[in-house]
């Protein structure tokens, strides 16, 4: 299995296990049969309200003695509602304890957006945090915190834009070691791949499918779709391969991690099984050409006429 280094050299399997929007009664048993197939790499949330189910699947796979927990890799996100500096340990701990685990291979946090203590969603101007209130810096400084406590290895980011996270890197003792961003044919995001290269920050892509399984809250009218997609449909069968593993080859080969997610057995062996697929200059540059700088995630959910956040804001675009 294709792997990135980190600084101090530990390495993270490229390709993982993504388990936002698996539902409660079914993550458990993905996960156990991610395991089963050869996946080491699981990437987790607590707003995505299964964490306990998943670190149910690994404590039966280690005392199994399918795998070591030294072989895995384990990435957890603290949410919204845990930026205040008092808050990020126990955030971390409470995942620690869903997880079966001691400690984590890396911790995100998972948007530049802030909530109030105790609030899971934001709705009301009162359950917004700006982050003025709540500078990024601070809650950094208590990941940090974490890292030197040992219950955590790496720290870095999700979402965060090339000025948020240049703006962290020049206030942290521990530099960001990974951004977590939606990143597809769509949306490649070239600039923000280009920093952090030159930063030696490495890149996880979520929604690398394009993630037409999320709610339908979530959705906008007409938006594309990646896997029908003509072009990716051609190098598909010109590899005989599926258009998702073409996908996720693609992502490979841009030397960045990506996450799918899968509680299908079939699906979940055939998306471990691009890593296999090799994708040439001529794949490469047909690809290059879909990108449209188009986010089906695109944060609209924070804003509104409650919020301090606007997409503007957010992106810094």
């Amino acid at each position: 299995m294709l792997s990135f280094s980190f600084r101090n050299g530990d390495r993270l399997p490229a390709l993982g296990l993504g388990t936002w929007k698996s539902s409660p009664g079914a993550v458990q048993a993905a996960v156990a049969e991610a395991l089963a197939a050869g996946y080491r790499h699981i990437d987790c949330a607590p707003i995505y309200r299964n964490e306990p189910e998943v670190g149910r699947a690994i404590a039966a796979a280690i005392d199994a003695g399918a795998v070591a927990r030294a072989d895995l890799w384990l990435t957890s996100k603290l949410w919204n509602s845990a930026h205040a500096p008092d808050q990020v340990r126990p955030a971390l701990e409470q995942t620690l304890a869903d997880l079966r685990t001691d400690y984590l291979d890396l911790y995100l946090i998972h948007w530049p957006v802030a909530f109030a203590p105790g609030v899971p969603y934001a709705r009301k101007r009162e359950e917004f945090v700006p982050l003025a209130d709540q500078p990024i810096s601070e809650t950094w400084k208590a990941m940090e915190a974490c890292v030197a406590a040992g219950l955590v290895r790496h720290i870095g980011v999700c979402n965060f834009s090339v000025a948020k996270l240049d703006a962290l890197c020049g206030q942290a003792a521990i530099q960001p070691e990974m951004n977590q961003i939606e990143l597809h044919p769509y949306l490649q995001q070239r600039a923000t791949l280009d920093f952090c290269r030159e930063r030696g920050i490495l890149v996880t892509a979520f929604s690398p499918l394009g993630s037409g399984d999320r709610p339908a809250g979530m959705k906008k009218a007409n938006e594309p779709t990646l896997l029908d997609n003509p072009v990716i449909r051609q190098v598909a069968a010109r590899h005989k391969a599926t258009p998702a593993q073409v996908l996720l080859a693609w992502g490979l080969a841009r030397n960045t991690v990506v996450i799918p997610k899968s509680t299908n057995p079939q699906r979940l062996r055939q998306n471990l099984a691009a890593a296999e697929v090799r994708l040439d200059d001529r794949d490469m540059a047909a690809i290059a050409e879909l990108d449209r700088g188009y986010r089906f995630v695109d944060a609209a959910f924070f804003t509104g006429p409650e919020s301090p956040y606007t997409l503007a804001t957010i992106w810094d675009e």
